[in-house]
């Protein structure tokens, strides 16, 4: 489910002041500022907010948020089990009964605007698959993987075998050690690309660890480049 317009819901509780909308000013009083009554989008309170109201929200229906997991919160009730997993304005809802599925759409919908997108087929980059005829239900990130490898063009890479492929060397002699080189190096996109791929080890990809580990501990060495600082990998 998606939350329509969800910072608009939270409950403004100072005294927030703007300047009049481009094309609403008040010409006999253009002078003058307006009171939220509400809150609005780019204000720094706006996610705070809803954040706390939701919580109070899904609370009042019988759910406890998850200590380790803000975002997660579980309902049980002898053998139903449900789960909702809140991101921002996106909501994530498991559960092993559907009649007590749809009671919370409907709870939700009667304290917030909603939209129902309906069964999950993905979410933040996770592709969610089913075989209901096996009883299985798998998770897959092939496609935000696909877009890593066509973003730092390699693409037409070789697969290899993981952890790490054989003989790969690492150590900090291999760190760009005049100006020259630390420019150049600083053209490549390394940090960025490591902490895209730790988004699939995270989700899915647990297998990715070891290179990963390997990997990260090589993207620290600071080369003064013409006067600047830059963190070269």
């Amino acid at each position: 489910m998606d939350v329509k317009t969800a910072f608009l819901n939270g409950k403004l509780e100072e005294d927030v002041c703007i300047t009049q909308p481009e094309g609403f000013v008040a010409s006999e009083n253009a002078t003058n500022v307006c009171k939220l009554q509400r809150f609005i989008y780019r204000l720094k309170q706006a996610s705070r907010s809803w954040n706390f109201r939701f919580n109070n929200s899904i609370k009042e229906f019988g759910f406890i948020r998850n200590e380790d997991e803000p975002c997660v919160y579980k309902k049980i009730s002898g053998s139903i089990v449900s789960f909702l997993i809140l991101y921002v304005d996106d909501i994530l809802i498991i559960g092993n009964d559907i009649p007590i599925l749809q009671s919370i759409k409907t709870w939700l919908s009667s304290c917030f605007s909603m939209k129902d997108l309906g069964e999950a087929a993905d979410i933040l980059g996770v592709k969610i698959y089913r075989d209901k005829s096996k009883r299985l239900l798998g998770l897959s990130q092939s496609t935000y993987i696909e877009k890593l490898l066509k973003r730092f063009s390699m693409e037409e890479s070789k697969k290899g075998f993981l952890p790490m492929r054989h003989g790969i060397s690492l150590s900090k002699e291999m760190c760009p050690s005049t100006p020259q080189e630390g420019e150049r190096m600083s053209q490549i996109p390394y940090d960025t690309a490591i902490g895209s791929i730790m988004y699939a080890m995270i989700c899915t990809r647990s297998d990715l660890s070891y290179a990963l580990s390997m990997t990260s501990r090589y993207h620290s060495n600071l080369v003064k480049v013409t006067g600047l600082q830059l963190k070269i990998s």
